[in-house]
């Protein structure tokens, strides 16, 4: 079993929507870090910590249904 079949949906779920589009206001910190990115201005080490806190559930999530659209995850 791997440690992405071990993580609750749901859970995976609510963190991406939460921490991927936290704070709702003036702009989410995923988009303003992936425009940085794209731009070249993402170069303060603060920044990258941030891109890669409220990134990393989102590309938790992302595996997680490629594995169960393969069928790897199921037992």
């Amino acid at each position: 079993m791997s440690l992405l079949d071990k993580i609750p949906m749901q859970i995976t779920v609510i963190m991406a929507i939460f921490l991927g589009l936290s704070p709702f206001v003036p702009e989410p910190h995923l988009f303003e870090k992936l425009k940085m990115l794209v731009d070249g201005t993402l170069v303060k080490p603060i920044d990258i910590v941030d891109l890669l806190f409220h990134g990393t559930p989102s590309v938790i999530l992302v595996a997680k249904l490629l594995r169960m659209r393969s069928g790897a995850g199921k037992s």
